[in-house]
C-alpha cells in the first residue's frame, strides 16, 4: 500500500514527458505533453515530432467493451481488443480529448477540446467533436482566426498581461 502511494506521488511530481518516456511511449523531438494518461499499453503509442497535448488528454489502446462479447461467447472469453495509436508530426490535441485504439493522425492536425478521436485524421486539417469530425483545413483555420492572433508567445507573464489588458481594454 505504501509502495503504491509513493509510486502515485512520484508520477504526480514528475513532468508528463518523463511519464511518457518511463511508460514506454515512443515520441519524437520537441513534444510537449500536459497529460499522463497513456493507456494500459503505452508502448503501442507512437508519436512524431512537434506534438503537443493540452491537459487531461487520454490515450486508450485497449477497448474494454469486448467484455460483453467475452460474457456472451465462450470461444471469446480470453480475447482482448487492442490497437496502436499513431500520431505523425506537428499535431495539437486539445483539452480533455480522448484518443481511441486504432487512431492514426497525419501531419499538421489540430484536434479540438473534448473530442473523441478514432480512425484516420487527414493532414493539414482541424477536427473536433464527439465523434471527431472534419471542421476545416489549416489554411481556413488561419483565415478565420488571423484577426484574433495576438503576438504574446515568449513574453513574460507581466508583459503578456499588459498586452492582453490593452488588447481587451481591461484598464478602462
Amino acid at each position: 500500500m505504501i509502495r503504491k502511494t509513493l509510486k502515485l506521488l512520484y508520477f504526480q511530481l514528475i513532468n508528463a514527458n518523463k511519464v511518457a518516456h518511463i511508460k514506454g511511449v515512443r515520441y519524437g523531438k520537441n513534444c510537449k505533453f500536459r497529460t499522463k494518461y497513456f493507456g494500459s499499453e503505452p508502448y503501442l503509442i507512437k508519436i512524431g515530432d512537434n506534438v503537443s497535448t493540452a491537459r487531461n488528454v487520454t490515450f486508450v489502446t485497449h477497448d474494454g467493451s469486448v467484455q460483453v462479447v467475452r460474457n456472451l461467447y465462450k470461444e471469446y472469453e480470453q480475447v482482448d481488443l487492442i490497437d496502436q495509436i499513431i500520431i505523425q508530426n506537428n499535431v495539437f490535441i486539445g483539452l480533455g480529448a480522448t484518443v481511441l485504439p486504432g487512431t492514426y493522425i497525419e501531419d499538421n492536425v489540430i484536434v479540438g477540446a473534448g473530442s473523441v478521436v478514432r480512425g484516420r485524421l487527414k493532414a493539414n486539417s482541424v477536427y473536433a467533436g464527439v465523434p471527431v469530425k472534419y471542421i476545416c483545413s489549416i489554411d481556413e483555420y488561419i483565415d478565420k482566426n488571423r484577426e484574433k492572433f495576438i503576438h504574446t508567445k515568449f513574453l513574460s507573464q507581466e508583459k503578456k498581461r499588459d498586452v492582453l489588458k490593452e488588447q481587451f481594454n481591461l484598464d478602462k
